[in-house]
């Protein structure tokens, strides 16, 4: 029917095989978005020419961005590396999106915020990272916010796991699996997140106008002792967890020791709010309990 609106039209960047990316390549698509996941050897994120024909070509209304540096300690000798990807890719992936027409989508983290407020953090709170990682990613925000493109979506997020690559909780149960205890830190306070449902968090939100800075978390809060125990429990893997306090397990990297995200913004956004972790944790649990069968 003539006057229709076209159906939006998304490059997933990471989206054959990110953490992230290939469940939000697949809620893209459910959502009504027709979708191009790519790989760095599909599409070579930091070939601008590059990125702008394929938005051209493939008629992108929108460009989602989940190519990131994660190795959170890696990144303390690796500075220059961390922000290359973390800083500069967003930043040029903005401006090429300005001058094509498309929205960028953004995922960013809760490690740019120092941990000191003790309770949950806004979208607008001063951000303080600590590590190199969390500047890192701080300042790809801001090289998005400096570049003058207004259609931007940014997705604060932590403490992921989910199906098809090396996680938290399936390092846990790896383990759990040998051992009769482990031993997890118990003094850092965040957000577990099941990447399931931030893939479908951020697939409505890109179909909104909605622009901006936003937190996308499980509902809820633990410490890294609280996700490992609730993923044993529900392994049912006769494995005992045990709490041990940082210092007792030192890491390159400074953690923040409380870095829970406010999704009331998302939630006005979108129409709903996020599950509880506790949920989303046990549902991924059960999954992976069953292929391992």
């Amino acid at each position: 029917m003539s006057g229709e609106a076209k159906a939006p039209r998304a490059i997933v960047l990471g989206g054959l095989t990110g953490l992230v990316g290939r469940p939000l390549s697949a809620a893209m698509e459910e959502a009504g978005f027709a979708v191009l996941p790519t790989t760095r050897t599909v599409l070579d994120p930091f070939d601008m020419e590059a990125v702008a024909r394929e938005i051209e070509h493939f008629e992108a209304t929108h460009v989602v961005n989940t190519v990131a540096y994660t190795a959170v300690d890696a990144a303390e000798d690796d500075a220059d590396e961390a922000y290359r990807v973390n800083r500069d890719l967003p930043g040029r992936l903005a401006r090429v999106c300005r001058k094509a027409g498309a929205r960028l989508v953004h995922l960013s983290t809760d490690f740019v915020f120092d941990g000191a407020k003790g309770a949950p953090y806004a979208e607008d709170d001063a951000p303080n990272p600590e590590s190199v990682y969390g500047a890192s990613k701080l300042a790809g925000e801001r090289a998005i916010l400096d570049s003058g493109l207004d259609a931007f979506q940014i997705l604060r997020t932590a403490w992921l796991y989910g199906p098809g690559k090396k996680n938290f909780v399936a390092t846990i149960l790896g383990l759990a699996k040998t051992r009769e205890e482990l031993k997890v830190v118990a003094d850092q306070i965040g957000s577990p997140t099941y990447t399931l449902d931030l893939a479908g968090w951020i697939a409505d939100l890109a179909r909104t106008e909605a622009a901006g800075i936003f937190h996308a978390v499980g509902s809820g809060q633990a410490s890294w002792c609280d996700l490992a125990a609730e993923a044993v429990a529900a392994s049912g893997l006769p494995c005992r967890v045990l709490s041990i306090p940082s210092d007792a397990y030192p890491q390159k990297a400074k953690r923040p020791p409380y870095s829970v995200l406010d999704n009331a913004k998302l939630a006005a956004a979108i129409g709903r709010g996020p599950r509880a972790w506790t949920i989303t944790v046990r549902e991924y649990v059960y999954e992976l309990m069953q292929a391992s069968a």
